[in-house]
Protein backbone atom coordinates (compact mmCIF):
# COMPACT_ATOMS: atom_id res chain seq x y z
CA UNK A 1 0.00 0.00 0.00
CA UNK A 2 1.65 3.25 -1.15
CA UNK A 3 1.71 6.49 0.88
CA UNK A 4 -0.78 8.28 -1.53
CA UNK A 5 -3.22 5.54 -1.10
CA UNK A 6 -2.89 6.05 2.88
CA UNK A 7 -3.02 10.08 2.42
CA UNK A 8 -5.72 10.22 -0.12
CA UNK A 9 -8.07 7.47 2.43
CA UNK A 10 -7.21 9.72 5.49
CA UNK A 11 -8.32 13.00 4.00
CA UNK A 12 -11.26 11.18 2.78
CA UNK A 13 -11.97 9.55 5.60
CA UNK A 14 -11.76 12.59 7.91
CA UNK A 15 -14.01 15.24 5.57
CA UNK A 16 -16.45 12.34 5.18
CA UNK A 17 -16.36 11.77 9.08
CA UNK A 18 -17.77 15.01 9.99
CA UNK A 19 -21.15 14.85 9.61
CA UNK A 20 -21.09 11.06 11.12
CA UNK A 21 -18.95 12.81 14.29
CA UNK A 22 -21.28 15.57 14.61
CA UNK A 23 -24.09 12.75 15.09
CA UNK A 24 -22.16 10.30 17.37
CA UNK A 25 -20.69 12.85 19.87
CA UNK A 26 -24.21 14.11 20.21
CA UNK A 27 -26.19 10.77 20.83
CA UNK A 28 -25.46 10.88 24.72
CA UNK A 29 -26.38 13.90 25.26
CA UNK A 30 -30.25 12.95 23.78
CA UNK A 31 -31.73 12.83 27.05
CA UNK A 32 -29.76 15.94 28.65
CA UNK A 33 -30.81 17.90 25.85
CA UNK A 34 -34.74 17.13 26.25
CA UNK A 35 -34.38 18.16 30.25
CA UNK A 36 -32.42 20.82 29.42
CA UNK A 37 -34.46 22.24 26.70
CA UNK A 38 -37.80 20.93 28.05
CA UNK A 39 -38.47 18.98 24.63
CA UNK A 40 -40.14 15.45 25.33
CA UNK A 41 -38.42 12.57 23.39
CA UNK A 42 -39.71 12.50 19.69
CA UNK A 43 -38.96 16.25 19.35
CA UNK A 44 -35.01 15.74 20.68
CA UNK A 45 -35.38 12.70 17.89
CA UNK A 46 -35.96 15.07 14.91
CA UNK A 47 -32.84 16.73 15.40
CA UNK A 48 -31.77 13.86 14.33
CA UNK A 49 -34.18 13.50 11.78
CA UNK A 50 -33.93 16.69 10.27
CA UNK A 51 -30.59 16.68 9.62
CA UNK A 52 -30.76 13.29 7.82
CA UNK A 53 -33.39 14.75 5.56
CA UNK A 54 -31.46 17.60 4.73
CA UNK A 55 -28.76 14.90 4.38
CA UNK A 56 -31.03 13.51 1.56
CA UNK A 57 -31.44 16.25 -0.33
CA UNK A 58 -28.22 17.84 -0.13
CA UNK A 59 -26.54 15.32 -2.57
CA UNK A 60 -29.06 15.55 -5.54
CA UNK A 61 -27.64 19.28 -5.98
CA UNK A 62 -23.68 18.36 -4.65
CA UNK A 63 -23.30 15.51 -7.22
CA UNK A 64 -23.71 17.89 -10.18
CA UNK A 65 -22.53 20.69 -8.58
CA UNK A 66 -19.11 18.44 -7.63
CA UNK A 67 -19.31 17.03 -11.63
CA UNK A 68 -19.39 20.82 -12.66
CA UNK A 69 -17.24 22.58 -10.64
CA UNK A 70 -14.54 19.48 -9.30
CA UNK A 71 -14.24 17.60 -6.25
CA UNK A 72 -12.76 20.20 -4.15
CA UNK A 73 -14.59 23.32 -3.75
CA UNK A 74 -17.86 21.53 -3.51
CA UNK A 75 -16.01 20.08 -0.17
CA UNK A 76 -14.58 23.76 0.80
CA UNK A 77 -18.30 24.59 0.44
CA UNK A 78 -19.48 22.20 2.50
CA UNK A 79 -17.37 22.40 5.22
CA UNK A 80 -18.08 25.98 5.54
CA UNK A 81 -21.49 25.55 5.59
CA UNK A 82 -21.31 22.97 8.29
CA UNK A 83 -19.00 24.80 10.61
CA UNK A 84 -21.48 28.25 10.65
CA UNK A 85 -24.80 25.55 11.67
CA UNK A 86 -22.53 24.43 14.23
CA UNK A 87 -21.68 27.13 15.50
CA UNK A 88 -25.09 28.85 15.88
CA UNK A 89 -26.08 25.06 16.92
CA UNK A 90 -24.08 25.87 19.97
CA UNK A 91 -26.61 29.08 21.01
CA UNK A 92 -29.39 27.57 20.26
CA UNK A 93 -31.94 28.72 22.64
CA UNK A 94 -34.85 25.80 22.35
CA UNK A 95 -35.32 23.06 20.27
CA UNK A 96 -36.92 24.49 17.82
CA UNK A 97 -33.74 26.56 16.69
CA UNK A 98 -31.96 23.36 16.95
CA UNK A 99 -33.74 21.24 14.72
CA UNK A 100 -33.25 24.32 12.14
CA UNK A 101 -30.05 24.38 12.64
CA UNK A 102 -29.59 20.90 12.70
CA UNK A 103 -30.67 20.95 9.26
CA UNK A 104 -28.34 23.08 8.02
CA UNK A 105 -25.94 20.69 9.63
CA UNK A 106 -27.33 18.11 7.42
CA UNK A 107 -27.14 20.12 4.11
CA UNK A 108 -23.20 20.98 4.82
CA UNK A 109 -22.52 17.64 5.49
CA UNK A 110 -23.93 16.00 2.49
CA UNK A 111 -20.54 17.16 1.12
CA UNK A 112 -18.57 13.97 2.45
CA UNK A 113 -21.50 11.66 2.41
CA UNK A 114 -21.33 12.17 -1.77
CA UNK A 115 -18.00 13.97 -3.21
CA UNK A 116 -15.28 11.22 -1.75
CA UNK A 117 -17.02 8.12 -2.96
CA UNK A 118 -16.85 9.99 -6.43
CA UNK A 119 -12.96 10.53 -5.82
CA UNK A 120 -12.78 6.84 -5.35
CA UNK A 121 -14.84 5.85 -8.86
CA UNK A 122 -12.24 9.26 -10.19
CA UNK A 123 -9.06 6.93 -9.15
CA UNK A 124 -10.18 3.18 -8.86
CA UNK A 125 -12.43 0.51 -10.06
CA UNK A 126 -12.97 -2.91 -8.68
CA UNK A 127 -11.04 -4.62 -5.88
CA UNK A 128 -8.86 -1.60 -5.83
CA UNK A 129 -11.98 0.88 -5.27
CA UNK A 130 -13.28 -1.76 -2.93
CA UNK A 131 -10.00 -1.54 -0.83
CA UNK A 132 -9.17 2.21 -0.92
CA UNK A 133 -13.39 2.68 0.34
CA UNK A 134 -13.11 -0.15 2.79
CA UNK A 135 -9.43 1.41 4.10
CA UNK A 136 -11.66 5.75 4.00
CA UNK A 137 -14.24 3.53 6.10
CA UNK A 138 -11.22 2.66 8.44
CA UNK A 139 -10.25 6.02 9.21
CA UNK A 140 -14.22 7.25 8.78
CA UNK A 141 -14.20 4.52 12.03
CA UNK A 142 -12.65 7.41 14.38
CA UNK A 143 -16.46 8.52 14.83
CA UNK A 144 -18.66 5.66 15.98
CA UNK A 145 -15.29 4.38 18.06
CA UNK A 146 -14.13 7.87 19.65
CA UNK A 147 -17.11 10.15 19.68
CA UNK A 148 -19.60 8.73 21.19
CA UNK A 149 -17.15 8.57 24.11
CA UNK A 150 -15.16 11.87 23.61
CA UNK A 151 -18.90 13.27 23.44
CA UNK A 152 -20.21 12.12 27.02
CA UNK A 153 -16.49 13.56 28.18
CA UNK A 154 -17.50 16.89 26.65
CA UNK A 155 -20.78 16.63 28.21
CA UNK A 156 -19.71 15.72 31.61
CA UNK A 157 -16.96 18.67 32.16
CA UNK A 158 -19.41 20.95 30.27
CA UNK A 159 -22.28 20.51 28.43
CA UNK A 160 -24.38 19.29 25.42
CA UNK A 161 -23.34 23.08 23.74
CA UNK A 162 -19.88 21.74 23.95
CA UNK A 163 -20.07 18.91 21.75
CA UNK A 164 -20.89 21.88 18.66
CA UNK A 165 -18.08 24.22 19.39
CA UNK A 166 -15.81 20.58 19.22
CA UNK A 167 -16.96 19.76 15.81
CA UNK A 168 -16.89 22.72 14.48
CA UNK A 169 -13.23 22.86 15.40
CA UNK A 170 -12.54 19.23 14.04
CA UNK A 171 -14.26 20.73 10.57
CA UNK A 172 -11.78 23.73 10.46
CA UNK A 173 -8.73 20.92 10.66
CA UNK A 174 -10.49 18.99 8.12
CA UNK A 175 -10.61 21.95 5.82
CA UNK A 176 -6.90 22.12 6.32
CA UNK A 177 -6.21 18.58 5.53
CA UNK A 178 -8.26 18.92 2.38
CA UNK A 179 -6.26 21.61 0.83
CA UNK A 180 -2.65 20.57 1.23
CA UNK A 181 -3.58 16.33 1.41
CA UNK A 182 -5.41 16.18 -1.56
CA UNK A 183 -5.16 17.24 -5.65
CA UNK A 184 -8.24 17.85 -7.50
CA UNK A 185 -9.26 14.61 -9.06
CA UNK A 186 -11.82 15.56 -11.16
CA UNK A 187 -9.61 18.47 -13.37
CA UNK A 188 -11.61 20.45 -15.89
CA UNK A 189 -10.57 18.89 -18.96
CA UNK A 190 -12.42 15.72 -17.77
CA UNK A 191 -15.94 17.83 -16.54
CA UNK A 192 -16.68 18.34 -20.80
CA UNK A 193 -20.79 18.78 -20.52
CA UNK A 194 -21.34 18.20 -17.28
CA UNK A 195 -24.04 20.18 -15.96
CA UNK A 196 -27.57 19.94 -14.07
CA UNK A 197 -29.39 19.10 -17.23
CA UNK A 198 -27.04 16.42 -17.90
CA UNK A 199 -27.09 15.54 -14.21
CA UNK A 200 -31.17 15.00 -13.89
CA UNK A 201 -31.16 13.02 -17.47
CA UNK A 202 -28.35 10.45 -15.49
CA UNK A 203 -30.72 10.68 -12.34
CA UNK A 204 -33.40 9.41 -14.69
CA UNK A 205 -31.28 6.82 -16.49
CA UNK A 206 -29.84 5.75 -12.92
CA UNK A 207 -33.35 5.51 -11.65
CA UNK A 208 -34.36 2.99 -14.85
CA UNK A 209 -31.18 0.61 -13.79
CA UNK A 210 -32.54 -1.70 -11.77
CA UNK A 211 -29.27 -3.25 -11.24
CA UNK A 212 -27.92 -0.11 -9.69
CA UNK A 213 -31.00 0.50 -7.64
CA UNK A 214 -31.32 -3.04 -6.32
CA UNK A 215 -27.42 -2.74 -5.09
CA UNK A 216 -27.50 0.79 -3.61
CA UNK A 217 -31.01 -0.18 -1.61
CA UNK A 218 -29.58 -3.20 -0.43
CA UNK A 219 -26.99 -0.83 1.17
CA UNK A 220 -29.58 1.55 2.35
CA UNK A 221 -31.46 -1.04 4.31
CA UNK A 222 -27.97 -1.81 5.92
CA UNK A 223 -27.80 1.72 7.14
CA UNK A 224 -31.43 2.02 7.69
CA UNK A 225 -31.41 -0.36 10.78
CA UNK A 226 -28.09 1.73 12.08
CA UNK A 227 -30.28 5.07 11.76
CA UNK A 228 -32.53 3.07 14.03
CA UNK A 229 -29.98 2.03 16.22
CA UNK A 230 -28.77 5.62 16.43
CA UNK A 231 -32.24 6.94 17.19
CA UNK A 232 -33.02 4.87 19.65
CA UNK A 233 -30.17 3.36 21.00
CA UNK A 234 -29.35 5.52 24.06
CA UNK A 235 -32.76 5.66 24.94
CA UNK A 236 -32.79 2.22 25.28
CA UNK A 237 -29.31 1.18 26.78
CA UNK A 238 -29.20 4.58 28.89
CA UNK A 239 -33.00 4.97 30.62
CA UNK A 240 -34.44 1.30 29.79
CA UNK A 241 -30.72 -1.11 30.87
CA UNK A 242 -29.44 1.83 33.32
CA UNK A 243 -25.73 2.40 31.70
CA UNK A 244 -24.22 5.69 31.84
CA UNK A 245 -23.39 7.92 28.99
CA UNK A 246 -20.07 6.90 29.48
CA UNK A 247 -20.43 2.69 29.51
CA UNK A 248 -22.93 3.64 26.52
CA UNK A 249 -20.19 5.25 24.64
CA UNK A 250 -18.23 2.05 25.12
CA UNK A 251 -20.89 -0.44 23.98
CA UNK A 252 -21.66 1.78 20.89
CA UNK A 253 -17.95 1.88 19.93
CA UNK A 254 -17.36 -1.75 20.50
CA UNK A 255 -20.19 -2.38 17.56
CA UNK A 256 -18.33 0.22 15.82
CA UNK A 257 -14.86 -1.53 16.16
CA UNK A 258 -16.88 -5.20 14.98
CA UNK A 259 -18.11 -3.00 11.42
CA UNK A 260 -15.18 -1.29 10.48
CA UNK A 261 -12.94 -4.13 11.51
CA UNK A 262 -14.27 -6.86 9.49
CA UNK A 263 -14.69 -3.83 6.67
CA UNK A 264 -10.98 -3.98 6.16
CA UNK A 265 -11.75 -7.39 5.15
CA UNK A 266 -13.63 -6.95 1.85
CA UNK A 267 -10.71 -5.37 -0.53
CA UNK A 268 -8.86 -8.83 0.22
CA UNK A 269 -12.22 -11.08 -0.13
CA UNK A 270 -13.23 -9.17 -3.38
CA UNK A 271 -9.83 -10.07 -4.88
CA UNK A 272 -9.90 -13.08 -4.16
CA UNK A 273 -13.76 -14.13 -4.73
CA UNK A 274 -15.36 -11.23 -6.62
CA UNK A 275 -17.67 -8.86 -5.56
CA UNK A 276 -21.16 -10.32 -5.70
CA UNK A 277 -20.03 -13.44 -4.26
CA UNK A 278 -18.83 -11.13 -0.98
CA UNK A 279 -22.31 -9.60 -1.13
CA UNK A 280 -24.33 -12.42 -0.79
CA UNK A 281 -22.94 -14.41 2.49
CA UNK A 282 -22.57 -10.77 3.81
CA UNK A 283 -26.24 -9.89 3.88
CA UNK A 284 -27.07 -13.29 4.48
CA UNK A 285 -25.28 -13.27 7.85
CA UNK A 286 -25.92 -9.49 9.06
CA UNK A 287 -29.70 -10.38 8.65
CA UNK A 288 -29.58 -14.01 10.80
CA UNK A 289 -28.10 -12.30 13.48
CA UNK A 290 -30.38 -9.43 13.37
CA UNK A 291 -33.43 -11.48 13.16
CA UNK A 292 -32.22 -14.34 15.34
CA UNK A 293 -31.84 -11.06 18.01
CA UNK A 294 -35.48 -9.90 16.84
CA UNK A 295 -36.96 -13.56 17.85
CA UNK A 296 -35.12 -14.08 20.64
CA UNK A 297 -36.17 -10.51 22.67
CA UNK A 298 -39.70 -11.41 21.43
CA UNK A 299 -40.44 -14.68 23.31
CA UNK A 300 -39.60 -12.35 26.64
CA UNK A 301 -35.71 -12.16 26.87
CA UNK A 302 -35.15 -8.31 27.53
CA UNK A 303 -31.29 -8.45 28.01
CA UNK A 304 -28.53 -6.29 27.43
CA UNK A 305 -26.19 -9.38 26.64
CA UNK A 306 -28.49 -10.73 23.66
CA UNK A 307 -28.63 -6.87 22.49
CA UNK A 308 -24.86 -6.54 22.54
CA UNK A 309 -24.00 -9.91 20.77
CA UNK A 310 -26.67 -9.40 18.51
CA UNK A 311 -25.77 -5.97 17.42
CA UNK A 312 -22.00 -6.77 16.83
CA UNK A 313 -22.36 -9.61 14.75
CA UNK A 314 -25.02 -8.15 12.63
CA UNK A 315 -23.02 -4.95 12.13
CA UNK A 316 -19.57 -7.01 11.67
CA UNK A 317 -21.76 -8.38 8.48
CA UNK A 318 -22.45 -4.95 7.69
CA UNK A 319 -19.41 -4.02 7.59
CA UNK A 320 -18.87 -6.04 4.40
CA UNK A 321 -22.37 -5.22 2.70
CA UNK A 322 -21.62 -1.29 2.44
CA UNK A 323 -18.31 -1.07 0.85
CA UNK A 324 -18.70 -4.03 -1.83
CA UNK A 325 -22.54 -2.97 -2.92
CA UNK A 326 -20.74 0.96 -3.38
CA UNK A 327 -18.32 -0.16 -5.61
CA UNK A 328 -20.45 -2.30 -7.42
CA UNK A 329 -23.08 0.04 -8.24
CA UNK A 330 -20.83 2.48 -9.08
CA UNK A 331 -18.95 0.11 -11.26
CA UNK A 332 -20.53 1.07 -14.60
CA UNK A 333 -20.92 4.61 -14.32
CA UNK A 334 -17.60 6.25 -13.91
CA UNK A 335 -18.66 9.12 -16.26
CA UNK A 336 -21.49 10.65 -13.81
CA UNK A 337 -19.64 9.40 -10.90
CA UNK A 338 -20.79 12.37 -9.19
CA UNK A 339 -24.63 11.84 -9.83
CA UNK A 340 -24.49 8.19 -9.62
CA UNK A 341 -22.63 8.69 -6.29
CA UNK A 342 -25.03 11.72 -5.10
CA UNK A 343 -28.10 9.45 -5.79
CA UNK A 344 -26.90 6.39 -4.06
CA UNK A 345 -26.46 9.51 -1.11
CA UNK A 346 -30.01 10.22 -1.20
CA UNK A 347 -31.57 7.05 -1.63
CA UNK A 348 -29.35 5.71 1.43
CA UNK A 349 -30.34 8.98 3.65
CA UNK A 350 -34.23 8.56 2.32
CA UNK A 351 -34.02 5.00 2.97
CA UNK A 352 -32.56 5.51 6.93
CA UNK A 353 -34.96 8.23 7.35
CA UNK A 354 -37.92 6.53 6.26
CA UNK A 355 -37.08 3.64 8.58
CA UNK A 356 -36.13 5.98 11.52
CA UNK A 357 -39.51 7.69 11.22
CA UNK A 358 -41.56 4.74 10.97
CA UNK A 359 -39.53 3.25 14.05
CA UNK A 360 -40.30 6.04 16.20
CA UNK A 361 -44.04 6.01 16.00
CA UNK A 362 -43.48 2.28 18.06
CA UNK A 363 -40.49 3.46 19.78
CA UNK A 364 -41.66 3.19 23.52
CA UNK A 365 -37.64 3.46 25.60
CA UNK A 366 -37.52 -0.49 25.28
CA UNK A 367 -35.12 -2.82 23.01
CA UNK A 368 -37.92 -4.87 21.34
CA UNK A 369 -39.18 -2.56 18.92
CA UNK A 370 -36.21 -1.06 18.25
CA UNK A 371 -34.37 -4.32 17.38
CA UNK A 372 -37.77 -5.03 15.25
CA UNK A 373 -37.23 -2.66 13.15
CA UNK A 374 -33.70 -3.46 12.53
CA UNK A 375 -34.42 -6.76 11.66
CA UNK A 376 -37.25 -5.67 9.32
CA UNK A 377 -34.52 -3.88 8.00
CA UNK A 378 -32.07 -6.69 7.31
CA UNK A 379 -34.26 -8.84 5.83
CA UNK A 380 -35.31 -6.36 3.53
CA UNK A 381 -31.91 -6.55 2.71
CA UNK A 382 -31.90 -9.99 2.00
CA UNK A 383 -34.95 -9.78 -0.17
CA UNK A 384 -33.12 -7.43 -2.40
CA UNK A 385 -29.85 -9.24 -2.92
CA UNK A 386 -32.01 -12.60 -3.85
CA UNK A 387 -33.22 -10.43 -6.40
CA UNK A 388 -29.83 -7.77 -7.88
CA UNK A 389 -27.80 -10.59 -7.21
CA UNK A 390 -29.18 -13.73 -8.72
CA UNK A 391 -26.21 -16.40 -9.76
CA UNK A 392 -27.27 -15.40 -13.57
CA UNK A 393 -26.92 -11.44 -12.46
CA UNK A 394 -24.54 -8.94 -12.83
CA UNK A 395 -20.82 -10.14 -14.07
CA UNK A 396 -18.53 -9.79 -11.27
CA UNK A 397 -15.93 -6.99 -11.19
CA UNK A 398 -12.71 -7.34 -13.05
CA UNK A 399 -9.54 -7.26 -10.64
CA UNK A 400 -7.75 -3.90 -11.48
CA UNK A 401 -4.72 -4.70 -13.66
CA UNK A 402 -1.23 -5.43 -12.29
Amino acid sequence: MTSGFLRIAIVLGLVSAVGPFAIDMYLPALPTIGADLDANPFAVQMTLVVMFVAAAVGPLIVGPLADIYGRKPVMFGGLAVFIAASVAAAMAPNIEWLIAFRLLQGLGCSTGMVVPRAVVRDLHTGPEAAKLMSLLMLVFSVSPILAPLTGSIIIEAFDWRAVFWAVAIASVAGGFLLAFGLEETHPAARRGDSSFGSAFRGYSFLMRDRTFLGLVLIGGFGLASFFVYLANSSFVIIDHFGLSPSAYSVLFAINAISFFGVSQTSGWLTQKYGLARVVRPAVLGFATAMIAGSVIMAAGIDSLAVLAVTLFAGYGFLGLVLPTTSVLAMEEHGEIAGTAAALMGTLHMVTGVVAMVVAGFFANGKPLPMMTAIAICSALALGLTLLTLRRDGPVEAPAAAE
